[in-house]
């Protein structure tokens, strides 16, 4: 029986109503696989990494799209290789977003962006018990970042060599900028971006360091606030006589650098 081309749109179109009704998925419509299933509830599964291997790879990725899609795809990549899925269905790309203190305007420095999303993703939840240990995690990186002289990643076969700088600061614009005066060197010059490569190392190297040792429950933090900054919360955080400042950093690097504290 011959069916006209009014007839096979028609039919078409019936099959693939009922295939989109019942849920299923018809080759008519253009579909070849089932749709992929929801995201699993957080966290997502963990195993231990091996964390030089993991730097090597964040310092080679740096060079194709930045610090966050570097220190991000290093370990998402590894788990993805060990784990499977989810980690397989990340989008690698979208991370993108957080290169040179995110889309360039040099707030929250990418590589510690990046820190504290796959912190998250591996050790926290909606509940608030799982909050606050990824936060803690979380909060060690940042502080470990800002008080040591970094970067402390060296590639097997180095660019240039690199000059050590401790940022007191975990901003992305205040880092580079302590970098190029400590190097000498421009904000674009090569030995910038090598620098920045190797700090992305660095942080993908610690962050998944402290990830192993919350996967056998021996993480432990191992840099506080300093004492000129807790001393600055007393006046200053929740539950202080002034109660303006939410902060948990070092205040030096953006208030009274050149003018001291009024006095008490």
């Amino acid at each position: 029986m011959q069916v006209s081309r009014r007839g096979w749109l028609k039919n078409a179109g019936v099959a693939c109503f009922g295939a989109a009704s019942g849920g299923l998925t018809a080759s008519l419509c253009g579909a070849s696989t089932p749709p992929a299933a929801g995201a699993p509830p957080l966290p997502w599964p963990y195993v231990k990494l091996d964390a030089d291997a993991v730097a090597a790879a964040a310092y080679e990725m740096h060079y194709k799209a930045g610090c966050c899609y570097a220190v991000s795809g290093s370990i998402i990549g590894e788990l993805a290789k060990k784990v499977g899925a989810p980690y397989t269905n990340w989008p690698m790309a979208l991370m993108t977003y957080g290169g040179a203190g995110v889309a360039g305007v040099g707030s929250l420095c990418g590589g510690l962006n990046a820190a504290a999303m796959v912190t998250f993703m591996v050790a926290g939840s909606d509940e608030k018990a799982k909050q606050g240990k990824a936060s803690e995690i979380t909060r060690d990186i940042f502080n470990w970042y800002s008080q040591t002289a970094l970067p402390d990643f060296r590639p097997a076969q180095p660019k240039f060599e690199n000059v050590k700088i401790v940022s007191r600061t975990n901003l992305c614009h205040i880092s580079v900028t302590k970098w190029c005066k400590a190097s000498k060197c421009k904000i674009s010059s090569k030995e910038r971006e090598e620098r920045c490569a190797c700090l992305s190392g660095s942080v993908a190297r610690h962050t998944v360091e402290l990830l192993n040792a919350h996967l056998v429950g021996a993480f432990k933090p191992a840099h506080p606030l300093s004492e000129e900054t807790q001393s600055c919360r007393k006046c200053h955080d929740k539950g202080s006589a002034r109660e303006d400042a939410r902060a948990q950093q070092d205040c030096a690097p953006c208030h009274f650098t050149k003018t001291p504290h009024p006095k008490l």
